[in-house]
């Protein structure tokens, strides 16, 4: 399987994600939608109250005395970092509790938009265990180098910017898995899939991102990022 070069566009990338949004309301698709949404109430709940109560005092704790004169720009962007940071954590735990209900989504989206009986492809449980496992591996090795980056003075100051390309890139792997997985495709031919159009994907992964970053919202744009990358995967796929 193979990418077209088309989706590299931005635009077009973007684009699926709000056609994700005005899906979710399809009564097809409802069933496959309701308990993700509830995993992402929970969750989300569960994050807003951890960053509420400790967020600012950690944020402080983080800017040191020499730089305290520059509080008023260091602290904002911290809290993006921390905040991106966090909700990509809770984000890549819900969809990993969710994952079941995604591909069926993600199966029946590709089934609707393309008049194709409902259908995924079964894989062998360890070779998915597997596939999964490399993927929180490959996201983690790539997580904990920021994570120190974040911690280090002065230095620190580019750690939102690292972390927002980081959630980008991660969050276009994660909703594309789905559609992938379906067709038999695992990770390690997932990731050289995404890489081939790394500028439409990440495009897309920092939209989901934006969104999973604004409260209540962030408790629908998962499942609609789900069923945007399908149809993402469907416009560009060339067997």
């Amino acid at each position: 399987m193979q990418f077209n070069k088309k989706g590299n566009n931005p635009v077009l990338a973007v684009g699926f994600l709000f056609k994700g949004l005005q899906l979710l309301t399809s009564p097809e698709l409802r069933k496959f939608i309701i308990i993700p949404v509830l995993i992402n109430v929970v969750l989300y709940s569960v994050a807003l109250t951890l960053g509420y109560f400790y967020i600012s005092d950690l944020i402080d704790q983080f800017i040191p005395g020499w730089l305290q004169w520059l509080s008023w720009i260091l602290w904002p962007l911290f809290f993006i970092s921390f905040f991106i940071a966090g909700f990509f954590t809770f984000t890549v735990l819900a969809n990993m509790l969710a994952a079941p209900f995604y591909g069926k989504l993600s199966a029946k989206t590709l089934a609707m938009v393309s008049g194709k009986p409902f259908a995924t492809a079964e894989q062998p449980l360890p070779k998915v265990i597997l596939a999964e496992t490399k993927r929180m591996g490959y996201l983690a090795t790539r997580a904990l180098p920021l994570l120190i980056l974040s911690i280090i003075p002065g230095i620190n100051v580019i750690a939102p910017f690292l972390w927002a390309l980081f959630g980008a890139w991660g969050m276009a792997l994660e909703y594309l898995a789905y559609p992938l997985e379906n067709q038999g495709v695992l990770f390690s031919e997932q990731k050289d899939l995404v890489k081939s159009i790394r500028l439409g994907a990440l495009s897309f992964g920092g939209l989901a991102v934006l969104g999973l970053t604004v409260p209540v919202l962030n408790i629908i744009v998962a499942p609609a990022a789900v069923i945007g990358a399908t149809l993402y995967f469907n416009e560009i796929k060339r067997d």
